[in-house]
């Protein structure tokens, strides 16, 4: 006998947008490496609201544990990605622009690493939605305006706090165990 979980009210709106996210990362992309960076960065703002509103549905009660792992997935590869395609467009072009797109996908995976390994040890490491929208805003806005060395490298900074600020968590919460 073969038994099917109910789903909760409202997952495929949010895998719809959850998965058109990504396709707009993938768009994105293909416009960032192919020298169209304004075009990239509405198709990378675009993906970014669809992540973002898939997220906060799936960790709010709209969406099942494959939603969360999507969620996870897809924010993990808007960085690697977009981020990847900055790193490949602008490395001989103007190499500090390239250099601070590797400190934010490096900051941003680690601080992913720290709060799912955080999480996995059993301590409470906060998810901002915040500092995820940041991130996005950020870079796309940097790609649509021409302004993108001021706007990667805060986007590093706050993917490095957010590290800090999140390996802190863990910290405290270990000391107080």
């Amino acid at each position: 006998m073969v038994r099917f979980q109910r789903q909760p009210p409202g997952t495929a709106i949010t895998r719809a947008s959850l998965i058109l996210g990504g396709a707009f990362t993938a768009a994105g992309v293909w416009l960032i490496v192919d020298g169209r960076e304004r075009a990239g960065g509405l198709a990378a703002a675009a993906a970014a609201a669809l992540l973002l509103a898939g997220g906060h549905r799936a960790n709010h009660g709209a969406g099942g544990p494959l939603d969360r792992m999507l969620t996870e997935l897809l924010d993990r590869s808007w960085d690697g990605a977009t981020l990847g395609a900055i790193i490949w467009r602008w490395v001989s072009i103007e190499p500090a622009i390239a250099l601070a797109a590797i400190v934010a996908l490096c900051g941003s995976f680690l601080s992913s690493y720290v709060r799912a390994r955080g999480a996995a040890l059993g301590y409470s490491v906060e998810e901002s939605h915040v500092t995820r929208g940041l991130r996005y805003g950020l870079i796309s806005l940097g790609l649509v305006t021409g302004a993108l060395a001021w706007a990667i490298w805060t986007a590093a900074t706050v993917s490095v706090i957010a590290t800090l600020v999140r390996t802190s968590q863990v910290a405290r919460e270990e000391r107080a165990a």
